[in-house]
């Protein structure tokens, strides 16, 4: 049996949807797993739950979501050209309705590919804004050392710390960030790390998409891969996600720590700065060894995990082909 033809513009529609759904619920954690990846000398933070307390402390609740209104507007082209390119990869990749392990593997490269277009500038935006309120909180940190080691009098007003916004910096926004990149550096400013990201996405795609399509068959042995997605139910389609999301997410966090740090454009006193992704695997190497490799992995995996099972559950459930379906029949009832 053949597979059913994609409808592009409802996978798009689908896949858009999912993006603004998922990531609406996890980007706190987004936000977290950001700022301890780029934690090289002071430990500002000592955990994601500790990144979260002192940044809802300083920051107020809406800190948390720094760099949330990039993503939201990114998200939508980026996790549509990725789930939608899968699935035209898969299906031209098809023989006789089924698809080997090499197909499904190639069809996650070619979406993992193509979905960097986007996927680079979202990043780069998105990281400078995250990471804006870690620099101010380290500077505040420093200032306190400084102070305590000059031996201070005890005062009962509270510390910079404890005073959101206090000596916080000018926030910025995507639109200043923009124009100041395009300006100083020209269009390749927004796609810094461009090489990192798609060396963390290609591989993401070529673990996701297999695993994905093959937990999502478990229990259903007939015709396998003959596109097993439109036969699954709901709950089989979001555990599948969340489940193939941590995974990959949790295999890659190397290539994404290199990634952040190369697309972080400002550093706090004492860190490095890289001139590339060899040279900034040999720093962080050589200056915090191996467990650096795998700064926020457990963040990852905590947005990954839902972010891919939302996405294949609203995939799935074909949101897109009744949003269609629903305006094709009101034209029909207009005619």
């Amino acid at each position: 049996m053949a597979e059913k033809k994609v409808s592009l513009p409802a996978k798009l529609i689908n896949g858009g949807v999912a993006g603004l759904v998922g990531v609406t619920c996890v980007f706190p954690i987004d936000l977290a797993k950001t700022r301890l990846q780029n934690q090289q000398g002071a430990r500002v933070y000592s955990g994601m739950l500790d990144c979260l307390t002192k940044t809802i402390k300083m920051e107020g609740y809406f800190g948390m979501y720094r760099g949330a209104a990039v993503n939201l507007t990114l998200v939508t082209p980026e996790k549509a050209i990725k789930l939608a390119a899968n699935d035209v990869f898969r299906q031209k990749l098809s023989k006789d309705g089924k698809l080997p392990l090499w197909g499904e593997i190639l069809a996650g490269c070619g979406a993992g590919t193509c979905q960097v277009v986007v996927t680079t500038p979202m990043e780069m935006l998105k990281i400078q804004l995250q990471d804006a309120g870690r620099l101010a909180a380290q500077r505040t940190v420093a200032a306190s050392a400084s102070a305590s080691a000059a031996g201070p009098t005890p005062s009962l007003v509270a510390s910079p710390a404890a005073q959101p916004g206090t000596n916080a910096p000018p926030r910025s926004s995507a639109t200043r960030i923009t124009l100041e990149l395009l300006k100083t550096r020209g269009l390749r400013g927004l796609y810094k790390g461009a090489g990192a990201t798609l060396m963390r996405d290609v591989p993401f795609s070529m673990i996701y998409f297999p695993l994905f399509a093959n937990l999502n068959a478990v229990g259903r042995t007939e015709e396998r891969h003959s596109n097993p997605q439109e036969r699954a139910p709901f709950l089989q389609s979001f555990v599948a996600g969340c489940t193939a999301g941590s995974v990959a997410a949790v295999a890659v966090t190397p290539l994404d720590v290199i990634k952040t740090r190369l697309q972080t454009l400002q550093k706090g006193e004492g860190e490095d700065s890289y001139k590339g992704i060899i040279d900034c695997a040999q720093r962080i190497l050589k200056r915090e060894g191996p467990a650096a490799f795998l700064k926020g992995a457990t963040c990852r995996a905590l947005v990954i995990a839902p972010l891919f099972g939302i996405a294949q559950g609203v995939y799935f459930l074909g949101i897109g082909e009744h949003i269609l379906f629903s305006s094709q029949f009101e034209e029909r009832n207009k005619i």
